[in-house]
């Protein structure tokens, strides 16, 4: 994915944990924005913003990030 790609998906995940953090606690938030990404991303998606994270993830905002680990440990293996 282009830069340009990775930046658009590093900011919608942010937008989406800013509208998930009125949900309750920060673990609860972050499994609602872990099963909106579950459910609505494309895979290819999910595996670059999880790929992300794991080599960098600075831009991620802390709710992200752990959601990013949810979604990371919910996935199925190869």
């Amino acid at each position: 994915m282009s830069e340009h790609g990775l930046q658009h998906l590093i900011k919608m995940v942010n937008q989406i944990s800013v509208n998930m953090a009125a949900q309750g606690g920060e673990d609860q938030a972050a499994e609602q924005v872990a099963g909106h990404l579950k459910k609505f991303w494309a895979r290819s998606m999910k595996e670059q913003i999880i790929d992300y994270a794991e080599r960098d993830g600075s831009e991620l905002a802390p709710l992200s990030k752990r959601a990013v680990e949810h979604l990371k440990a919910a996935r199925k293996p190869s």
